[in-house]
């Protein structure tokens, strides 16, 4: 790892350009209309990228001001507005829920009693969405206040208090109302005053806003069964969900929201004290016995590599997204996409995994010959028949990467500069090529046109498809 405080950033900046052509080539692979990323180091946006449609069906290109839907980021800036109230003094975490919604009492459900922090620790037991949840279908308005009562109050709890995490969105509906009980005032018009306008973000909010429809990205179905087109989705506003699914924003504001609010040292919105405790472990989530994830307050705690990291995901119909944050390195990587089927896990995890391989050689190779030319004069994107190579330089060093290869780091491997026309595999155990050389061929202005890897030739991309045309022919 790369050592001097101003190092880490500008190695991720110099990386940034072929982390977006990785975005690209993974939405291309994956037949993504959209995708929406930005990477954050040390305070600094190094890199906001979109490509792709906001819309199959104009072909409308997407753009890095495009709105999405990103769903259950809710539940941290949720989590977030609770922070600043337990800061304040004015609310404990082991309040019960229903000192602040009496209709819970009112109506006698035992979910009275579960604590503001049970409900943001998906530990209270309550229904995950009630028994009438096709407003994810987009086929039901989705509930406003006494709707969500009606389900709560008629078998909203399904476990024991603190028994099994149950992830749930009736549970941060919940805890929104808890803040508009506390703050006196609506719960998007709390955030909006207590977060969103000191961080200056004017591209999020709490609720779908349908003045602002021609902004947004159009959700799409996933291709079922062969299908070679996706179905346009529409928008529609969460109502009392909001505190749990409502939110909206751009890749762009979700990281500098996630950098306030997660990484240590930065107190714009919560105290050190405050970000503790939203980043503690508060749930193991298993599945029949096997740990499948884990969970603090509004985030989700996961490993990347050596890396750990906190953050949200987000579901909605139509939009898969996810931000993640390296609360310690200052490391925050945003990705959106406008699909249901969506790879925004894949993206973002393999994004942090070419940050680091930028920071952190994967082997040890010998030092280029003094008169070998610079590792850039070496890059490019190559294909054959069995795939496609990038040669790319990350960290000041030449890699090869499978840029269709969901995770890339399997398939990755260091290169050696030999001569102007050769490079070596580092002999990284289980790379099929480790320790072969790589011929290299360069037309009359020195670009490399070709390289022979193994003994197949990969063309440039373009001249790869040109040379085999629309009949699938090479001659």
């Amino acid at each position: 790892m790369t050592t001097g405080p101003a190092e880490p950033t500008a190695t991720i900046r110099a990386a940034a350009g072929y982390l977006r052509s990785w975005v690209e080539a993974q939405a291309a692979h994956r037949r993504v209309p959209g995708v929406q990323v930005a990477v954050r180091s040390g305070g600094e946006l190094v890199l906001s990228a979109a490509v792709g449609v906001a819309d199959a069906g104009t072909g409308t290109p997407l753009t890095t001001a495009h709105l999405f839907h990103v769903a259950s980021h809710s539940k941290t800036f949720t989590a977030t507005a609770v922070l600043q109230l337990v800061d304040a003094g004015r609310l404990r975490l082991d309040d019960p829920i229903g000192r602040y919604v009496p209709e819970l009492e009112a109506g006698g459900s035992p979910l009275a009693r579960a604590t503001v922090r049970e409900l943001l620790g998906h530990q209270s037991g309550v229904t995950r969405d009630g028994a009438h949840a096709d407003f994810w279908q987009l086929e039901a308005p989705f509930p406003g206040r006494d709707a969500l009562f009606a389900e709560v109050l008629d078998g909203g709890p399904v476990h024991g208090r603190n028994e099994h995490f149950k992830y749930s969105n009736v549970g941060y509906a919940l805890v929104g109302l808890a803040v508009e009980a506390v703050t006196g005032v609506p719960f998007a018009e709390r955030l909006r005053r207590a977060i969103l306008e000191p961080l200056g973000l004017t591209r999020t909010g709490a609720d779908h806003e349908p003045a602002r429809a021609d902004e947004y990205a159009a959700g799409h179905t996933a291709l079922l069964l062969g299908e070679q087109t996706r179905v346009v989705l529409g928008h529609t506003r969460t109502g009392a969900y909001a505190p749990a699914t409502g939110f909206w924003s751009t890749a762009e504001e979700l990281s500098a929201f996630a950098e306030a609010a997660l990484v240590h040292g930065d107190e714009r919105l919560l105290s050190p004290d405050a970000q503790r405790l939203m980043q503690r472990l508060e749930s193991v989530v298993t599945a029949y016995g096997t740990e499948v994830g884990r969970y603090g307050l509004g985030v989700d705690l996961t490993t990347v590599g050596e890396r750990q990291l906190v953050g949200h995901s987000g579901g909605w119909p139509g939009h898969i997204t996810l931000t993640v944050a390296d609360p310690t390195a200052g490391l925050v990587v945003s990705v959106l996409t406008n699909a249901v089927d969506g790879p925004a896990q894949e993206l973002a995890h393999g994004l942090v995994k070419l940050v680091d391989a930028a920071l952190r050689p994967r082997a040890t190779v010998p030092a280029p010959p003094a008169d070998a030319p610079p590792p850039a004069a070496f890059t490019g994107r190559f294909a054959g028949l069995w795939g496609v190579l990038d040669v790319v330089e990350l960290g000041g060093r030449l890699v090869l990467v499978r840029p269709t290869a969901s995770d890339p780091l399997p398939g990755m491997a260091e290169l050696q500069i030999v001569d102007d026309c050769t490079l070596r595999v580092a002999p990284e155990p289980g790379f099929g090529a480790a320790g072969e050389l790589v011929h290299v061929e360069r037309d009359a202005g020195g670009t490399v046109v070709s390289l022979r890897l193994g003994g197949v030739t990969h063309r440039l991309m373009a001249e790869f498809l040109r040379r085999r045309g629309a009949t699938g022919r090479g001659d």
